[in-house]
């Protein structure tokens, strides 16, 4: 089999030997670079081809341009390949990238939250299913994991949400307390405080709390068993993974965070009372006797309704992203921070329909 040769003289080019893509690619001349550096020829020679394939055509093709050149010496055999090869369609178009652009990336933000909704219905599916499971088998109920999970999310949280809410709660009565002296309504104090903490800043401020501290520790502990495989072990040994691992974090954080709000709207408050003393002589006495007049009772039960649900929402966000983390860190570490930025984002729109719906309830005549 003779190898593929090129020889120009006179403005006419002639080739020989055996043009396949074995051939080219074994040739030491390497005649691709060849016919890539002619130039404007007249005249093609190619009776002494003795053989040639497709792949060497359609480098010939494209070394004409894409048309026949106007001498051209060949037999019948290699023509009829060669016009096999000039039959073919034009490459289509370069299909043009769009994923870096704007549409790109609103697209794959509405599929990514459209795949976490149907992930959260599905696994909200799957509790319930389980629910019923444990109703019917009371001995299955995995108590030592949800009083583990109670004491890691609720009793150990107790210090930072006293210390946050204790704060916050002197900031917000020394804030308010320079503006209504100006006004002469410093009874209103008690309301202000009263209303804001107990409604609407005491489940807030323990729901980013609780995001920030308990559900990157559910994401992180739930993707590091993803990793090490736990997750596949305990389907292979016929355990349920949402029984064992899930259903005993969603249930103790929806329990804790009710007392978590009650203990820290009551940090919050003291804070406040402590501030109003300073500012305005109030004593304790006389701001927690006027609290009961000035808060209805009902605001109490929208917060503490307001925690459950965020409690709820944060343990099953935090679940459903540790339950997707790839087998390495990189996919650890983003799924933990999305599982925050997701559940902080949700309870302040969720504390949106919440006040929408009880916008009538809890306010003083």
């Amino acid at each position: 089999m003779g190898t593929p040769l090129l020889v120009q003289n006179a403005g006419e080019v002639s080739l020989s030997g055996t043009w396949t893509l074995v051939s080219l690619m074994a040739s030491d001349q390497d005649p691709r670079r060849a016919l890539a550096a002619l130039g404007q020829v007249q005249g093609w020679n190619l009776l002494g081809v003795e053989r040639l394939d497709s792949a060497a055509a359609v480098l010939l093709w494209r070394t004409w341009g894409r048309r026949w050149p106007e001498r051209l010496e060949i037999s019948p055999t290699l023509r009829a390949t060669l016009e096999r090869v000039a039959d073919l369609p034009p490459e289509p178009p370069a299909v043009r990238d769009y994923r870096d652009s704007l549409v790109g990336r609103v697209g794959r933000l509405t599929l990514s939250i459209l795949r976490n909704m149907l992930g959260l219905v599905e696994l909200y599916g799957r509790l319930v299913l389980d629910l019923f499971f444990l109703c019917r088998h009371p001995r299955d109920i995995p108590w030592k994991e949800f009083s583990a999970n109670l004491y890691k999310a609720g009793a150990q949280a107790l210090p930072v949400s006293a210390l946050v809410g204790f704060l916050i709660g002197i900031t917000i009565s020394y804030l308010s307390a320079l503006q209504l002296k100006t006004y002469g309504a410093d009874l209103f104090i008690v309301n202000i405080l009263g209303i804001s903490i107990i409604r609407e800043l005491g489940p807030v401020l323990v729901a980013v709390l609780v995001a920030g501290r308990s559900g990157s520790a559910m994401t992180a502990q739930i993707g590091v068993m993803r990793v090490t495989e736990e997750i596949d072990a305990l389907s292979t040994l016929g355990v349920s993974r949402t029984i064992r691992v899930v259903l005993p974090k969603v249930a103790a954080l929806t329990v804790a965070m009710p007392l978590l709000v009650v203990w820290s709207s009551a940090s919050a408050l003291l804070g406040g009372a402590l501030a109003a003393f300073w500012q305005l002589d109030f004593s304790f006495n006389y701001f927690f006797s006027m609290l009961p007049k000035a808060v209805p009772i009902a605001n109490l039960w929208i917060g503490l309704a307001k925690g459950a649900v965020f409690g709820f929402l944060i343990a099953l966000l935090a679940c459903q992203f540790g339950l997707h983390v790839r087998p390495n860190t990189e996919s650890l570490s983003m799924r933990t921070t999305a599982s925050v930025v997701t559940a902080i984002t949700l309870v302040i729109i969720v504390d949106a329909v919440f006040a929408i719906f009880t916008r009538n309830l809890g306010m003083p005549s």
